[in-house]
C-alpha cells in the first residue's frame, strides 16, 4: 500500500465509517478528513468575520460624529485592536488558507487526503480557543494597544488582556505552521503520478508559496510576542527603553511577518482567481508559467519589504531607499498576475455567475488599492500620511476588496462541490452589488480623510471631517447589510438548492472530477490526468462534454 493509499484510509477506518458521506454531527468533531476540517474552517471564521463586523459597525458608529457619544473610548481602542486582530487572524487567514487550502489541495492534485491528517485536525482546532481568549480578554478590559501591539503602549495597558492577545496569537501562528508543513508535504509528495509540474493547478502553487512564507515568517513574530510576553508578566525588560530595551527591534520583529502577512492573505486569493476566471470565461489563463512563478515570486521578495512600516522610526537613509525599492519591485510580480487576468478575460466567452462577479469586482478593488500601496511604499508619501486614514483606506482595499471578494468568489464557485446544492444566482447578485457599493462608500473616501491629516486609530477628531465621516458609516452600515443575502443563500442553499452535478461549470481541474460532496475518500479509484487543468477552446472545445473531463479512471 503506498503512502497515499494509506493516509486515505484513515478517516473512515478510524471513525466506523462505511457510509460514503459524513454526517452533519462529524463536523462538529475532532475530525481528520481534509473536507470537514476545510468547511470547519471556512464555518468558524465566517463566525468570527460576523464578530469582527460588529466591531467595525460600532466603531463607525462611533466615528459618525466627533465626539465620543457612542462607546467608551476605553471600549473603542479594544474594539479597534480586536476587529484588526480577529479580521487578520481569525477571518482571512484560516478562511484563504485553512479553509480552500485543505478542502481543495487533495483534490486538486489526485490525493486521498492531506499528508499529516491528525496534524492538520490539531491546526485547525487551535483556532477556537484563540477566539475565545481574544474574546474573554474583554472581561479584562481588552486589549487596547492596536493590532500591532507596539510596546511600551502595550506593556502599561490592560496587562492581563494583553497577555490573552499574545497567547492567541501565538496558537494561530502555531496553527499556521503546523498548516503550511502540512501543505508543502502534501503537494510535493502526494499528487498522481500523471500530474506534472506544468499542470499543477494554480491554486496549488499559490499555497505552495504562501506556506514557505508562512514558515519563513511566522517564528519571528513568534519570538517577538513571547519576548513581549515576558515584559508584562516577568520583569524582563527586552522592549522597555528605560531599562535599555529597545522598543524598534519588536516593530523589526513584528513586521517581518506582519507584512508577508499580507501576501499570507492575498497569495491563496490570487489562486482562487486563477481558478475562478479560465472557467467561467471559458479561456485558457494567459500566462500559465508566469503567474505561478510570479507567486513564488512574491514570496522570496515579500521577505524583505517590512521596513516601509518603519519610516518613520528613525529609519536611516539608506535603509529607506533601499525598502522603498523592494516594496516598487514586489508589484511587479503583482501586476504580472492582473495582466494575466485582464488577457484571459479578453475574448472570453464570459459568464457572469456570482463567482465571476466577484473576481471582476476584485479586479477593479485590487488595482486601486495597489496603486496606493505603490504610494504607501515611496518614502515621501508614506511619510507625509503615516498613520492617517489613507492607510487605513489602502489596507482595507487591498484586504477586504482583494482578499475578501476573493473567498466570497470562492465560495460561490466550489460551493456545489462543498454541499452538492447550487447557489441562488439572484441572491448572490445582490449579494455582490450591496457589498461593492458598501466596500467603495466606506473606503474610497478615507483617502481624502488622510490627505488632509485626519490620524487613524481615534474615536474623536476634529468636525472639519464630520461630513466625510458619516459618509463613510453610512458605507459600514451597507457593508453590514450585505451579508444577509448571503447568509439567506448560503443556509437556504445547503438543504434547498438545486442540486449540482458532479461539474456544473464544466471545469477542467481534478476537483470537478469526483462526486459533489465528494465521497469520504474522494475517488474510488485514484485518477490519471490526461490533458491541462485549463485547456478550454483546445482541440475544438469551448464547453467540454460530461464525458470530456480532466481525468480518467486507472
Amino acid at each position: 500500500m503506498t503512502q497515499a493509499e494509506a493516509s486515505i484510509t484513515s478517516p473512515a477506518a478510524e471513525h466506523g465509517h462505511a457510509h460514503k458521506a459524513w454526517k452533519w454531527y462529524d463536523y462538529f468533531t475532532f475530525n481528520v478528513d481534509h473536507k470537514v476540517i476545510g468547511i470547519q474552517y471556512l464555518v468558524t471564521s465566517f463566525v468570527f468575520y460576523l464578530i469582527g463586523g460588529l466591531m467595525a459597525v460600532a466603531m463607525r458608529t462611533e466615528l459618525a460624529t466627533p465626539d465620543p457619544d457612542f462607546i467608551d473610548p476605553s471600549l473603542y481602542n479594544a474594539f479597534l485592536t480586536n476587529h484588526g486582530t480577529i479580521m487578520i487572524f481569525l477571518w482571512i487567514v484560516p478562511a484563504a488558507i485553512g479553509g480552500f487550502g485543505n478542502f481543495l489541495v487533495p483534490l486538486m492534485i489526485g490525493a486521498r487526503d492531506m499528508a499529516f491528517p491528525k496534524l492538520n485536525a490539531i491546526a485547525y482546532w487551535l483556532n477556537p480557543p484563540a477566539g475565545l481568549l481574544l474574546l474573554g480578554s474583554f472581561f479584562f478590559g481588552g486589549a487596547q494597544a492596536g493590532w500591532t501591539s507596539y510596546p511600551p503602549l502595550s506593556e502599561v495597558t490592560a496587562n492581563t488582556a494583553q497577555s490573552m492577545w499574545i497567547l492567541a496569537i501565538v496558537l494561530v501562528g502555531t496553527s499556521s505552521i503546523l498548516g503550511s508543513v502540512n501543505f508543502i508535504v502534501t503537494i510535493l509528495k502526494m499528487r498522481v503520478p500523471s500530474l506534472k509540474w506544468d499542470e499543477l493547478p494554480l491554486f496549488c502553487w499559490a499555497i505552495l508559496a504562501t506556506s514557505i512564507l508562512a514558515l519563513c515568517s511566522t517564528p519571528v513574530l513568534a519570538a517577538g510576542l513571547t519576548l513581549l510576553l515576558f515584559d508584562i508578566n516577568f520583569g524582563t525588560a527586552f522592549f522597555k527603553p528605560d531599562e535599555g530595551g529597545n522598543v524598534v527591534m519588536y516593530q523589526h520583529l513584528f513586521w517581518f511577518y506582519s507584512h508577508p502577512a499580507v501576501y499570507l492573505m492575498i497569495l491563496p486569493i490570487f489562486g482562487i482567481m486563477s481558478e475562478v476566471i479560465p472557467v467561467h470565461a471559458r479561456k485558457p489563463i494567459f500566462g500559465y508559467k508566469a503567474i505561478a512563478y510570479s507567486s513564488l515570486a512574491i514570496c522570496v521578495v515579500g521577505l524583505f519589504v517590512w521596513v516601509h512600516h518603519m519610516f518613520t522610526s528613525g529609519t536611516p537613509p539608506w535603509m529607506r531607499l533601499f525598502f522603498t525599492i523592494s516594496t516598487l519591485i514586489v508589484a511587479v510580480p503583482t501586476g504580472v498576475k492582473i495582466f494575466s487576468w485582464v488577457a484571459t478575460l479578453w475574448g472570453g466567452k464570459i459568464r457572469f455567475t456570482s463567482a465571476m462577479l466577484f473576481a471582476v469586482g476584485l479586479l477593479a478593488m485590487f488595482v486601486l488599492g495597489g496603486l496606493s500601496g505603490v504610494t504607501l511604499g515611496t518614502a515621501p508619501v508614506d511619510i507625509h500620511v503615516h498613520d492617517t486614514y489613507y492607510v487605513v483606506a489602502h489596507f482595507h482595499y487591498v484586504l477586504f476588496g482583494g482578499s475578501v471578494f476573493g473567498i466570497y468568489a470562492g465560495i460561490y464557485h466550489w460551493y456545489p462541490k462543498m454541499t452538492g446544492r447550487m447557489m441562488n444566482e439572484t441572491l448572490g447578485r445582490i449579494h455582490f452589488v450591496m457589498t461593492f457599493i458598501g466596500t467603495n462608500l466606506t473606503f474610497l473616501p478615507m483617502h481624502q480623510l488622510g490627505l488632509q491629516g485626519m490620524p487613524r486609530r481615534v474615536a474623536m477628531y476634529d468636525p472639519q471631517f464630520a461630513f466625510v465621516n458619516q459618509l463613510c458609516t453610512i458605507g459600514a452600515f451597507v457593508l453590514a447589510f450585505s451579508t444577509v443575502p448571503f447568509l439567506i443563500n448560503a443556509i437556504w442553499s445547503w438543504s434547498r438548492g438545486e442540486k449540482a452535478s458532479g461539474n456544473p461549470w464544466d471545469a477542467l481541474t481534478l476537483e470537478w472530477t469526483t462526486d459533489s460532496p465528494p465521497i469520504i475518500e474522494n475517488w474510488e479509484v485514484l485518477p490519471v490526468v490526461t490533458h491541462g487543468p485549463y485547456a478550454y477552446g483546445m482541440n475544438g472545445r469551448s464547453a467540454p462534454a460530461e464525458e470530456e473531463v480532466a481525468v480518467s479512471s486507472s
